[in-house]
């Protein structure tokens, strides 16, 4: 059977994913990310997610404690590109605000402010402070009026109780990759539910985790959307017996036993590089 059968039945069969790593091209103007943006909602994806720091040098290899704090011409700049993708999607698009914790407290709020300001239709800001600190994304949360969104870096339900119990976020993104597996997510969700918290898994991973991440969202009541990396290896397709069941956004669960697909080893193997360098990111 199903896994999603395994772990007691669908509540849909239908996810819904948000788009994400579709602004990696062009220079990241705010032209280039209107741009992309459009091409992304034309493929059927009703909400997304951006970087609108990316571009800036933490993304480039310098030094991290250098860009907790950033320029004034930064923080315009990340705007800019919000305000452009919001409206070349438009105003009912729901926009994901990723920080990646590379923000100081004070920098968080503040850009969590002009976010607000600037009338982006945001899904949530995420990970204003790093995992290692509840307290502080708590702190955060209270200040701002944006949903915050955590979990990507929570690597067990034990991990998620202290944000769940000092109402640190809206909504819980954990990552099968590394929160040990479909088990352990499904009681993370299980968990959320009992704080009436939603869950959007992290997913900026190849095929197996969207397909694996897709079963335990099929089989949860507190289920909000899945994310979805948009642009991927060319070969991404090649490595299953079938490509992924993707229409309109959303991701469609068969009745295939377990998770519905197999392995193609041979195209695998042709591909060493990437699955070994990068352990757990591509699977």
């Amino acid at each position: 059977m199903p896994v999603y059968e395994m772990l007691g039945g669908a509540y849909r069969k239908t996810i819904k994913l948000y788009a994400n790593y579709w602004f990696l091209a062009g220079e990241g103007t705010p032209n280039d990310y209107a741009r992309e943006a459009r091409a992304m909602k034309s493929q059927g994806f009703t909400a997304c997610k951006m970087d609108p720091f990316a571009h800036t040098s933490y993304w480039y290899g310098s030094d991290l404690s250098a860009n907790l704090s950033l320029t004034a011409e930064q923080k315009d700049l990340a705007l800019q590109r919000l305000v452009a993708v919001q409206e070349a999607v438009g105003s009912d698009f729901p926009i994901a605000v990723e920080t990646h914790a590379m923000l100081n407290g004070p920098t968080a709020v503040e850009m969590a402010h002009r976010i607000k300001d600037a009338k982006i239709n945001c899904m949530w800001y995420e990970e204003p402070a790093g995992p290692e600190f509840p307290e502080a994304i708590a702190e955060i949360r209270r200040q701002i009026s944006l949903p915050v969104c955590v979990g990507e870096r929570l690597h067990s339900r034990f991990m998620c109780l202290p944000i769940l119990e000092r109402h640190a976020a809206d909504i819980l993104m954990p990552d099968i990759t590394r929160c040990g597996g479909i088990s352990e997510m499904r009681k993370i969700a299980n968990l959320s539910e009992c704080f009436n918290i939603p869950i959007a898994p992290h997913n900026p991973n190849g095929p197996i985790s969207t397909i694996a991440s897709a079963h335990v969202m099929a089989s949860i009541p507190n289920f909000f959307l899945q994310e979805f990396m948009l642009t991927d290896v060319p070969w991404r397709d090649t490595i299953l017996d079938k490509p992924l069941p993707i229409q309109h956004g959303s991701f469609h669960l068969g009745g295939e036993p377990g998770l519905g697909f197999d392995l193609a080893e041979e195209e695998v193997e042709r591909h060493p590089g990437i699955l070994n360098s990068q352990p757990g990111f591509y699977v």
